[in-house]
């Protein structure tokens, strides 16, 4: 038996795909994104004695991964940036199914040559990570920001370091390191969470036990590889 779709005439037919178009094309965009949030966290852990130093890595409660941040796209308040992040789970081993967050306004010094920039951010206590459950904090305003410090054997063991919240890095022209991120505003991408996990969803329900996406696999694998427990 043909289906209900099938038995509508042809002209509407292609209304109907056409409807639903702009849909697959965000979620191929999500999905996309979160490829490329794995691939960033891939090289810049690649380069030789600049990525980030593996102890602060191990003690890191959650990470946060923005890729492709267009430089032109900064005005203030206005949106540049959507990534994802991904904390420990409950046991402290392993890594949580990653939500999405938008990255918006920010301080000049965001912008750290090039057309565009890839951003980290290392949360290092359950402090940071609540901000990342919150409906929305900023950066050098509600959470404590500070440059992150690079070399897999560099110390991170600094009173900055130890003091901020969250270690922040950028990645332009192939030149990686720690960046002040003073005044940029984090938010839950609710959209991009929506689509990606096929319903309304929370943050905190994300991180506390949803099931990964497929392209979600290459970003928690190497998480796991570099730091599986705390």
């Amino acid at each position: 038996m043909p289906s209900n779709l099938c038995m509508f005439k042809p002209s509407f037919r292609v209304l109907f795909a056409l409807s639903l178009a702009p849909i697959w094309a965000q979620s191929n965009s999500h999905e996309k994104r979160l490829e490329e949030a794995g691939t960033v966290f891939e090289e810049v852990m690649g380069i030789a004695d600049k990525a980030i130093p593996q102890d602060l890595l191990g003690r890191a409660q959650c990470i946060v991964i923005v890729p492709n941040l267009k430089k032109g796209a900064f005005i203030v308040g206005g949106k540049f940036g959507r990534g994802f992040f991904t904390c420990r789970k409950a046991d402290k081993v392993g890594w949580s199914a990653p939500a999405a967050i938008k990255v918006e306004g920010g301080s000049v010094g965001f912008q750290i040559g090039g057309s565009e920039s890839d951003v980290i951010m290392v949360v290092q206590n359950e402090s940071g990570a609540n901000r990342l459950l919150s409906s929305k904090f900023t950066l050098g305003g509600d959470a404590s920001v500070a440059a992150g410090p690079v070399g897999r054997e560099a110390s991170a063991d600094t009173d900055l370091t130890m003091k901020a919240e969250i270690l922040t890095y950028s990645r332009a022209r192939g030149l990686f390191a720690g960046v002040s991120l003073q005044g940029a505003t984090l938010r839950p991408d609710d959209d991009a969470n929506h689509i990606l996990y096929g319903h309304s969803i929370a943050p905190k329900d994300i991180i506390n036990g949803a099931t990964p996406p497929a392209k979600a696999e290459k970003l928690l694998s190497l998480l796991n590889k570099y730091s599986s427990r705390k």
